[in-house]
């Protein structure tokens, strides 16, 4: 008989992360897509079987809720080397976007395709009939909105059915997806409850529980700020703004073309030449290190002055915050910046997490948390039904 399994997914603006099942598997993907016109061409079976699946993700979907259903899709680092591929634009509502449901549906349709879940899910002539309990979120201000009803219901209406193409160890592998339950989450909410909970919703963090707690969570197309007092976000003051890191990613990446002629992927490479430990800010221009310092500083100066704009102004219309805590890709590549500017500036409580992976995979964890204890809870309800059914 098919289980349901648990998928907690972030879909992130540069990354999608995800985690299944009983946290035994992880899923890290650039968000970028490209449309095939046709099959690519078909690389010696043996060959293809050498690469690991993520390496090349290429996949038909089917689904009635996709503007644009039945289309061929190179995924992830297959797709950064389309000169097709798109990225999520600025201003663009994640709710309503093809992109958001190409890459949900193959990293469920990749970890469904997995040999470890051969006893999980039916499987009958290279078809796999895969059922999901999933917790997901979108930003705060589309679920101000209303848009987590309309996408949620979307989700749970349909199947969904991702077909492997050329794809490593899945070629010819269909996976249909079904969901039991949706849960969708405002990612402000999702954040609070990562930093004050572990895994089973215990409390970790007394300290900071009854706190009033500002979470300023900059993301590649938007920010939210949520306001948390009361051990829960004020939906009223809580505040989404279309500013995020995407568009300063692509201004820099830009700009070495122009100037140093060196073509970047993706803004997750860009993310990486400014993240990392050694030779940070630095690039290979004909095989000499190259600093790229003036313009990444230049362009992420003016982002954070932006950034610390709305720190301020919602600070000051929640004057009795405590401390605001910075999470989210954006968080890691703005952190220099604002801790400059708040040390000249305001001075305001801020703080960032040290540990890359814990800020980057927040969000992740914040679904699982909260969609593992809504299973394990519906689980329950469930047996005490079937209790009462077999007394009477």
């Amino acid at each position: 008989m098919a289980e349901t399994r648990i998928a907690a997914i972030d879909v992130g603006n540069d990354s999608l992360k995800a985690i299944f099942g009983k946290l035994e598997f992880e899923l890290n993907i650039p968000n970028v897509i490209a449309q095939d016109i046709a099959d690519r061409p078909i690389i010696g079976i043996e060959e293809l079987n050498n690469q690991e699946p993520t390496d090349g993700i290429h996949l038909r979907l089917h689904s009635p809720i996709l503007n644009d259903n039945n289309r061929i899709y190179r995924v992830g680092n297959l797709a950064t080397k389309s000169v097709n591929s798109t990225e999520l634009d600025p201003g663009s509502n994640k709710s309503e976007e093809d992109q958001t449901l190409v890459m949900l549906f193959a990293a469920l349709a990749l970890d469904a395709a997995r040999d470890e879940n051969k006893a999980v899910f039916k499987r009958s002539n290279n078809v796999i009939e895969a059922t999901y309990t999933l917790g997901t979120g979108l930003p705060l201000r589309e679920v101000k909105e209303g848009k987590d009803v309309g996408y949620r219901s979307q989700l749970l209406g349909s199947v969904h059915q991702v077909e492997f193409l050329v794809t490593p160890k899945y070629q010819g592998v269909k996976v249909n997806i079904k969901f039991e339950e949706v849960k969708v989450y405002p990612e402000g909410f999702a954040a609070f409850i990562n930093l004050v909970m572990d895994n089973q919703l215990n409390i970790i963090n007394k300290e900071l529980i009854d706190k009033r707690i500002l979470i300023q969570d900059i993301g590649g197309l938007s920010t939210d700020v949520a306001v948390i007092k009361n051990r829960k976000v004020d939906d009223d003051k809580a505040q989404g703004f279309n500013l995020g890191v995407s568009e300063s990613l692509d201004t820099i990446r830009e700009e070495i073309y122009a100037r140093h002629g060196v073509e970047l992927d993706s803004r997750l490479d860009v993310v990486e030449i400014i993240t990392r430990k050694s030779n940070r800010n630095h690039i290979m221009v004909k095989g000499s290190r190259t600093s790229v310092h003036e313009i990444v500083d230049r362009v992420l100066l003016d982002l954070a002055k932006k950034q610390y704009r709305h720190l301020r102004n919602v600070w000051q219309r929640n004057s009795q915050s405590e401390i605001c805590y910075f999470i989210g890709g954006g968080s890691l590549v703005l952190k220099d910046y604002l801790k400059a500017l708040n040390n000249s500036l305001d001075g305001y409580n801020i703080d960032f997490f040290e540990d890359e992976k814990e800020s980057v995979w927040m969000m992740a964890n914040a679904y699982y948390k909260l969609i593992s204890d809504f299973a394990k809870k519906n689980q329950q309800v469930h047996q005490q039904e079937e209790k009462l059914v077999k007394a009477k």
